[in-house]
């Protein structure tokens, strides 16, 4: 089962102003630190949380004024070497201190036609029909669906019977009373969901199609305004999920993230049991089932 899937239509809404997201980045991650984190002194009560401009500026070793315009925005002519300093004194992640990057100092991009859709190689679409045994799924940017195989299906959900715009990871997760009840864990589903699309949007903040699915989300979902302001990104990389699924019920999965090495945009997502498991042996009763499971469990009484 596979989606060529096609990008959603030029909104008017412009890009994500990226001086704003750089200034909220960095005052996100200087107010999540205290004194003590860092070795600083505490002298008494803050008017706001975290560290002072002048603490950060001298962990960096740069001047007040220097980093004060680089929090107001102004990543114009900043070295690698002095946001290298910045992202060591905030203790920033990988993740994080690649965001800092793309956000201070992003790379030119040639523009490409507004309607191109993202392509699923036809050699990838085999692999994944070629799977029969663990759910797989090829997602894009924005968070897009754009391919998957039957086991996916059988496990998330029938996403062919979806609009092609519905599958998005985001507006699945935020929008679709469904994945609250197969994620166990839904708030760090939530929380993994907008990291992504904070990495996407530092590495393409002129993507109006990404601002418009964040306006649309902003507006629907309180939960999803709050996530996103808090400014966390997150690579997608591999881990283990909780899910209850309507006909099998509980399962422990572990997911792993391939990154295609022809584009970066593009990656493979597998979920597999550990062998011999309860768990294992639920994804051999949905195998049986297909792309039925999820509405044969939605007419069944609850396990």
């Amino acid at each position: 089962m596979v989606d060529e899937q096609p990008e959603p239509a030029q909104t008017a809404a412009g890009g994500l102003d990226r001086r704003a997201e750089l200034s909220e980045f960095l005052r996100t991650r200087r107010a999540r630190l205290k004194p003590e984190d860092v070795g600083l002194p505490d002298f008494g009560r803050r008017r706001v949380p975290g560290l002072r401009r002048e603490e950060l500026a001298q962990l960096a070793g740069v001047s007040v004024a220097y980093y004060t315009r680089l929090e107001q925005g102004n990543g114009h002519n900043v070295s690698a070497e002095v946001l290298d300093a910045i992202a060591r004194a905030l203790r920033l992640s990988d993740a994080e201190h690649a965001h800092l990057t793309h956000l201070a100092k992003p790379k030119q991009h040639k523009k490409k036609p507004v309607a191109r859709s993202q392509q699923v190689r036809t050699a990838l679409r085999h692999l994944l029909d070629s799977i029969d045994s663990v759910p797989a799924y090829v997602v894009g940017r924005r968070s897009h669906v754009l391919a998957w195989n039957r086991m996916a299906a059988a496990l998330f959900g029938d996403w062919a019977e979806l609009p092609a715009q519905e599958r998005n990871w985001a507006r699945m997760v935020f929008l679709r009373p469904e994945y609250r009840e197969l994620f166990v864990e839904w708030e760090q589903k939530a929380a993994d969901i907008v990291g992504y699309l904070r990495m996407d949007a530092g590495c393409h903040p002129d993507d109006p199609q990404l601002s418009a699915l964040v306006g649309e989300l902003s507006v629907k979902s309180e939960e999803f305004r709050r996530l996103w302001a808090a400014h966390d990104v997150k690579e997608k990389s591999y881990g283990v999920k909780r899910m209850r699924h309507p006909l099998v019920g509980d399962l422990t999965l572990s997911f792993e993230t391939f990154r295609l090495v022809d584009d970066a945009e593009q990656s493979l997502i597998t979920y597999h049991a550990e062998p011999g498991s309860a768990s294992a042996e639920a994804l051999r009763l949905l195998a049986s089932w297909g792309a039925d499971a999820t509405r044969a469990g939605a007419e069944s009484p609850a396990p």
